[in-house]
């Protein structure tokens, strides 16, 4: 007798072998075919609009009695959520035994920041080394993303200014209150790991599982910021701008809400109208090196080498600060790209500051590190550090494709620097680049079972605390 196959574990292996990413415009086309071809499961919503006029799309999929909501794509550069999605929407409405077992109606935001991704459409369809995704690379100004400028007043942070695209998401929320978010990001180096709004101890295993059937490796470098509470190994408690205002009190010598410009998260604002909604994040990588898995201690103090990571940033920092102080009243164009280095060159100073206060009385960080932080501080942090010289450039290409051709000698500086550092950065690693097959299937794997925690912890509480 042949052995019956789970809805979801199905879905999971059948996950196809992608080549490459979608553009926002396949990603569109494809929700209107979906709706046109199945109307009675189907219903495609025109939720807003983005800043330069774009449609943002939710298809409503399915009846059922929780309610879901599952966004891609509120980071531009991180694409991989939305690859999900669009497998994902398909497969629930082909798959009538995975809709029983997962008893959600559906609110499937593919692209949350079409503009966005459309400024990151230099990579999409590859090659993807790191210097190539450097080159294309396009983040928003973190007063700009739509994760990061939902409303929020605590103690004297008051942000009340959300961008049209986090509105769309805002009115969804209102109107759905949903009982399970997934965030759909993902990050450019490391390890896989997972951010959850609440304490969920039978899922901690699963998400480990998940990450090893797909022979990935778990992030177990340093944390994506100091102040990450850890539930289990790569498993954290998903940070609050509350938790970021509360770290910089404590870390620098001056209001909070001076150096934080943005907003809160989705969940947070979420809370407002369900407060008990659960909320993922499940953050997969695009390359892999086997460091960042190997918990071996090294001869490096931990605090050293952050401290190190910290120096090298200020490298970074003062070198584009310097670039953009020379060319400041050459510069003719205002668009996405420049607000973003504006933005960074504003916040970065005290963030760094903060960074470094707490790298030097925190009394943890006396122990010696592991490979894999150490990896991080050395590796992972010169990669991120290239990207934001790689949207330096483009912004310079784009004022000499106006005519402006007094950034050139500058471009042209930076493009030496960022071929010269990268070509150094890809002697130091042994990275793979990570199929796509295998970044969707485990984002796909971690947001169906958190789905069907939350729908059993709804019907049956005392079992799932």
């Amino acid at each position: 007798m042949e052995k019956k196959i789970d809805p979801i574990e199905r879905a999971i292996k059948e996950v196809p072998e992608y080549q490459v990413f979608l553009t926002v415009e396949e990603l569109d086309e494809s929700s209107r075919k979906l709706a046109e071809e199945s109307p009675e499961l189907v219903k495609l919503l025109e939720i807003g609009r983005s800043r330069e006029g774009r449609p943002i799309y939710a298809l409503k999929i399915g009846k059922g009695r929780r309610r879901a909501l599952l966004f891609g794509c509120p980071h531009p550069n991180e694409p991989i959520g939305a690859m999900m999605l669009e497998y994902l929407s398909r497969r629930l409405v082909e798959d009538e035994e995975l809709r029983e077992a997962l008893d959600y109606t559906w609110y499937i935001v593919k692209v949350a920041d079409p503009d966005g991704l459309k400024l990151n459409e230099g990579w999409l369809k590859g090659p993807f080394t790191p210097l190539n995704y450097a080159r294309n690379y396009y983040r928003p100004a973190g007063n700009q993303q739509v994760e990061w400028t939902f409303p929020i007043d605590y103690k004297t942070l008051k942000f009340n200014n959300p961008i049209p695209e986090t509105r769309a998401l805002m009115r969804l929320i209102k109107d759905v209150k949903p009982d399970f978010i997934y965030s759909l990001h993902n990050a450019g180096f490391g390890g896989v790991y997972f951010y959850i709004s609440s304490r969920a101890p039978l899922l901690y295993p699963i998400f480990h599982w998940i990450v090893k059937s797909q022979e990935l490796p778990l992030s177990l470098g340093e944390p994506e910021m100091p102040y990450a509470v850890e539930l289990s190994e790569a498993v954290y408690y998903m940070p609050s701008i509350k938790d970021e205002y509360d770290y910089l009190e404590k870390t620098l010598k001056k209001d909070p809400a001076e150096v934080i410009r943005t907003g809160t998260s989705s969940v947070d604002y979420a809370r407002n109208f369900n407060p008990e909604v659960f909320e993922l994040v499940t953050e997969v990588p695009y390359y892999y090196d086997p460091r960042i898995e190997d918990t071996s201690p090294t001869d490096v103090i931990r605090r050293d080498a952050i401290l190190h990571s910290i120096s090298e940033a200020r490298k970074i920092y003062g070198l584009l600060e310097e670039k953009y102080n020379s060319l400041r009243d050459s510069l003719k164009l205002s668009n996405r790209i420049r607000e973003a280095i504006e933005y960074f060159l504003k916040v970065m100073p005290d963030h760094l500051k903060a960074h470094e206060n707490w790298a030097r009385t925190e009394p943890s960080l006396s122990r010696r590190a592991t490979v894999a932080e150490l990896f991080d501080n050395y590796q992972v942090s010169k990669f991120y550090r290239l990207l934001m010289v790689g949207m330096f450039i483009r912004m310079l290409k784009a004022e000499e494709a106006e005519g402006n051709t007094r950034v050139s000698k500058v471009r042209e500086e930076l493009e030496e620097f960022l071929e010269e550092e990268g070509r150094k950065l890809e002697k130091e690693l042994n990275y793979k680049v990570i199929p796509i097959k295998k970044l969707v299937a485990t984002q796909l794997a971690a947001g169906l079972y958190s789905a069907l925690y939350v729908q059993v912890r709804l019907e049956c509480p005392l079992k799932t605390r």
